[in-house]
Parts: structure tokens; sequence; C-alpha cells
């Protein structure tokens, strides 16, 4: 690793924003107006990042079926994005809660307290990573807006050595830790409107390209039915009202007709799908289903 300061000094992130120069003195209305206007540049920042998105999809998914995890890692607001994506995963698709996991430089308490410092550590990177265990079959995503974190770059080097798949996300062209990574996701943002404070453009950006990696890697398994989010683990009232609506558009049935199949597949959507369209009974909906590995299309394709 170079410099830390003339490694900072390179990145995109880390310039002085032009436009922003006078922030302090403009109107609120303006400020606001300045910040939306430069948000724009988020999109197609990600969009070139997409080739190297979907590649992790599917380097992930095929990791995943052989039983491997997938382990966000990271600092500050990056180490939050992953948690946060990471906590978000086990309700919305009914996974186990160990198949994506989120680690922030810090613990638990940095989610809450800044633990800055944590962030300056190579060996921090790899601690928190070992008693996960690594195997070649996990995946590892270090998350860092610059792209430098010396806590990410000892954490890939030891899911390297552990022979699992790595992948970095940052927010500048040429990452110092992109080339720790067997994949490389870079989304270049440009100078914040606050110098530096990459919770900004760096972190929406983050927040994108994680929704599109765990929503594509659950899409992938199977996870949902068209674009229905079928295997959604219905523990409190909301839930439970969006899986009978969730019913009721997949298989073109009653309210009442869903929440009574609902009931006989014990709250499952995907069972409840299987019966209506099928004519199964539960345990064959069921069985169906594991027969095709939990993919609600195979099952009506093989069953027709």
């Amino acid at each position: 690793m170079n410099n830390p300061s003339e490694t900072l000094s390179a990145l995109s992130t880390e310039q002085p924003n032009k436009q922003a120069e006078c922030i302090d003195t403009f109107s609120t209305l303006d400020i606001v107006t300045l910040m939306n206007e430069q948000d724009a540049g988020v999109i197609p920042a990600v969009r070139e990042a997409l080739p190297a998105v979907a590649r992790a999809i599917d380097s992930i998914v095929a990791r995943m079926k052989r039983g491997g995890r997938m382990l966000y890692i990271g600092a500050g607001t990056s180490g939050r994005l992953g948690v946060l994506d990471a906590s978000e995963c086990p309700p919305t698709f009914n996974i186990a809660d160990d198949l994506v996991i989120g680690i922030i430089a810090g613990g638990d308490t940095a989610l809450r307290k800044s633990s800055e410092a944590s962030e300056d550590s190579v060996e921090g990177g790899a601690d928190d990573l070992a008693p996960h265990r690594i195997t070649p079959e996990d995946t590892i995503v270090a998350i860092s807006a610059s792209g430098h974190a010396p806590y990410c770059c000892g954490a890939l080097d030891f899911a390297r050595q552990a022979g699992a798949l790595t992948v970095a996300i940052s927010c500048n062209r040429n990452a110092p830790f992109s080339r720790l990574a067997d994949i490389a996701i870079e989304a270049p943002t440009g100078p914040e409107v606050i110098s530096g404070s990459t919770r900004l453009k760096a972190g929406t950006a983050t927040k994108m390209i994680l929704n599109m990696l765990s929503t594509g890697i659950m899409i992938r398994l199977g996870k949902t039915y068209r674009n229905l989010m079928v295997d959604v683990r219905a523990t409190n009232s909301k839930l439970r009202e969006r899986a009978v609506r969730l019913t009721m558009v997949a298989a073109d049935v009653s309210r009442e007709k869903a929440a009574q199949t609902l009931e006989q597949a014990n709250g499952e959507v995907k069972v409840a799908i299987i019966m209506c369209l099928c004519s199964m009974s539960a345990g064959e909906a069921r069985a169906a289903l594991t027969h095709e590995e939990g993919y609600v299309r195979r099952v009506l394709q093989n069953h027709s």
C-alpha cells in the first residue's frame, strides 16, 4: 500500500467539489438543490459498474448453491450499509440468518457510535473474519467508498488465503484495494458536496450496489416468483397481510381462497401458490418445491 496521504489525495472522492466551494453562503433551498443535482450523477456512476455487479452475482450464486455464504465487511458508513443489507435478507427472502453476514469494524457498537480508528487496522479485518471459519465456497465483499481502508485490505488478504471469492466495492476508479479482489466493483461518484464526506453520493451508490447484489442473488436462488417476494417470512401483521396479497396476485385467487390456502400451507406463500395453481395438497406442493430446489416457476412448468 502506498503512503496513505498520497493515496487519499489522489482519490476523486477526496477532491474538493468546485460547485460547492461556497455552499456555506447558499440559501437552504440552494444547498438542497445542489445536493439533488449532484446525486443525479450517482446513477451513471453505478451503471458503469453493472457488468462487475452481474459477474459477482453469478459467482456468488454458484458458491451459495454449494453451501457458501456471503460476508460483507467494512468500516464506518460502508460497514453500516453492509450490516443493514445483510440484516434485511432473512425476513425478505426467508434465508438462514448466517447466509448473508454483515461485519463492521469496531463491532456492533460501531453501528451507533463512531469507531473510525478501527478502519486503520489491517489486522482487524483478518481478526474479524477468522471466527467465521472462511471456506473456498464463501464470498467476502469488502466495502470502502475510498477503496483504501486498511481494515478491508486485511480482510481481503485473509479471504484470499482461505481460498474464498473476494469482491471489492468502492467509489473510485482503480481503487487501491481493487487489486486485492477477484472482482472489483467501482462506481466513480466523484467529489462530494462536503469534501470527503462519502456518506453522501458514495454512500448512495454503495446502497444501490448492495441492493442489486443481494436482490440479484436471491432472484437467481429462486427466492422470487415473477417480481413477487414469495419467500417472505411472515412474522408480523404487515407481512402476514402481504403474504395474502402475494398469494392472491400470483395464483389469481380471491382473498378468501388465498387466506384459506395459506393457513393450510402453514403461512408459506410458495406452497400456497403451488397448491392453488396445481391443485395439490400442502405436502405435495412442498415436495414438488423441494424437488425443484425451491423454484416456483420450475414447478409450474413441470406440472402445467
